[in-house]
């Protein structure tokens, strides 16, 4: 089943979720700002090492570049704020310390924003290997644990988004699977780490970017690839 990685990657992520739920008020707020902090180093290195796979620097800062003008326009960031407080009042979910949609929106981004999300999906949807995608379940339902106990019900309905986000990802391998060639992966693999080193560094309080509105900046290196 060509889903079958996406699938446990959501399911993973709903576990991990429920599971914090249940405990949020049980874990010392101490303890929840350390792992959070450790999860936010850990997310740095994931970043970091994702973008060493790329060879072309200057692709690589056009892809940013672009997909933040692109991702301005089109106002990602508040859409998606706008979509999580929807969701919130059409459930009828009560504010706590933290918003519906910052948890939605904070726990879509980590998920569905890298080197794992994009280069996992692309691996289930060209040859059937479900094994990074696997790998980032297990590191998906730790964090979403975590997440939900300060950032609320959130976290879980972000799940839908890696859902919708990897699926379509890897339906969309499988189809151009004749067109797409190493170099593309591994420049998208570097744009989608640079995006998570930024999560890292707003997760540890570093800064405030607006990461949702560089989301097409990973897709930019197959359009690069192909015009030029």
């Amino acid at each position: 089943m060509i889903l079958v990685g996406v699938l446990v990657n959501t399911l993973a992520i709903v576990f991990g979720a429920l599971l914090g739920l249940l405990l949020g008020k049980r874990v010392p707020e101490k303890v929840t700002q350390t792992v959070l902090g450790g999860l936010g180093l850990s997310v740095l290195y994931v970043g970091i090492r994702g973008s060493l796979d790329g060879e072309n620097a200057a692709l690589a800062i056009l892809s940013v570049v672009i997909g933040g003008v692109l991702g301005e326009f089109l106002d990602i960031d508040a859409r998606l704020h706008q979509a999580g407080e929807a969701l919130r009042s059409r459930l009828a979910i009560q504010h706590s310390s933290h918003s519906f949609a910052e948890g939605f929106v904070t726990c879509t981004l980590v998920f569905c924003v890298g080197a794992m999300a994009i280069v996992g999906s692309l691996q289930s949807g060209l040859s059937g290997n479900h094994a990074t995608l696997f790998a980032k379940a297990v590191l998906d339902g730790v964090f979403a644990l975590v997440m939900a106990t300060t950032l609320g019900v959130g976290v879980l309905f972000s799940a839908a988004s890696v859902l919708v986000y990897q699926g379509a990802l890897t339906l969309a391998a499988q189809a151009i699977s004749g067109f797409l060639t190493q170099p593309m992966i591994d420049e998208m693999n570097c744009v989608g780490s640079l995006l998570i080193i930024g999560i890292a560094l707003n997760l540890l309080g570093v800064t405030r970017l607006k990461i949702a509105n560089f989301l097409l900046a990973p897709l930019l290196p197959i359009l690069f690839h192909w015009f030029f």
